[in-house]
């Protein structure tokens, strides 16, 4: 049980002894002469009354203040820690923000010694591909041409583009390691035939109906017929480039290796 204030428990004492007080002289006087004292001790428990009731408001008070005080140190104390981690929070970030701007920096400096080697790199590989025997040539060349394109327009990063350049460089090499079978017209006489490509190395072509079989000559860097004898093996090169027949071994006219001099 909580215990009474003093000051609510002094006031009813207070008042219970004056009342006594006022009763023990009312017992001495005549009846007339207690009309007086009585009344003096009803205004007295009024106003005992009344002291009370003020005295309970200002407890009530008191204790409505004491929860709205310790409500506003929860709600400080919430807000400095919250302040605190906000602060590391932004500081974390500013030094993430100093980071990026270092490393802006040496991007550029990256573009700037990048670009001029993807630019050369383009270059060298339209001279591999006017050098190189002429399969595809077409399609190749339109990959070059729109590499330099790429190169000139400011919304394509310079990550994508040092990716595309990358990217035709492996198509050219898997040229290098594969056999392929095609349509397309013959230089010489606009005729569709059939191309035999094996690798880089070997360049044939066939008419559909057989009539016609030649090679693209390195040597004379020309296309050039070829004797009956491989019409057959050219027949059948192409039946396996295109999955046709089982892989077999064919006679094909291999050119031999070039002297420097």
């Amino acid at each position: 049980m909580q215990a009474k204030p003093k000051t609510q428990m002094v006031l009813p004492l207070l008042a219970r002894l004056g009342a006594l007080m006022f009763l023990a002289q009312a017992a001495a006087l005549p009846a007339q002469d207690l009309e007086p004292a009585v009344q003096l001790e009803q205004a007295i428990n009024e106003s005992a009354a009344e002291s009370q009731e003020r005295v309970s408001a200002l407890a009530t008070q008191t204790r409505d203040l004491l929860s709205e005080y310790r409500a506003v140190i929860r709600e400080t104390e919430a807000l400095r820690i919250y302040n605190d981690n906000l602060e590391r929070v932004v500081t974390d970030q500013r030094d993430e923000i100093q980071s990026i701007n270092r490393q802006l920096e040496g991007l550029e400096d990256t573009n700037r010694d990048v670009v001029p080697l993807m630019l050369e790199m383009i270059e060298t590989l339209g001279r591999i591909v006017e050098a190189d025997i002429p399969f595809r040539v077409e399609e190749r060349r339109a990959r070059v041409q729109r590499l330099g394109v790429m190169m000139e327009q400011a919304e394509v990063t310079a990550s994508e583009k040092y990716r595309q350049v990358m990217e035709a460089y492996r198509t050219e090499l898997e040229f290098g390691r594969t056999t392929e079978a095609y349509s397309a017209a013959l230089p010489t006489t606009g005729q569709t035939v059939d191309y035999l490509r094996v690798g880089r190395t070997l360049l044939i072509y066939q008419s559909s109906d057989q009539a016609v079989t030649g090679w693209f000559n390195p040597a004379t860097r020309r296309f050039e017929a070829l004797p009956d004898r491989y019409r057959l093996e050219v027949r059948d090169g192409l039946a396996i480039a295109r999955n046709e027949m089982a892989p077999d071994l064919v006679t094909l006219p291999v050119p031999g290796p070039e002297t420097v001099r």
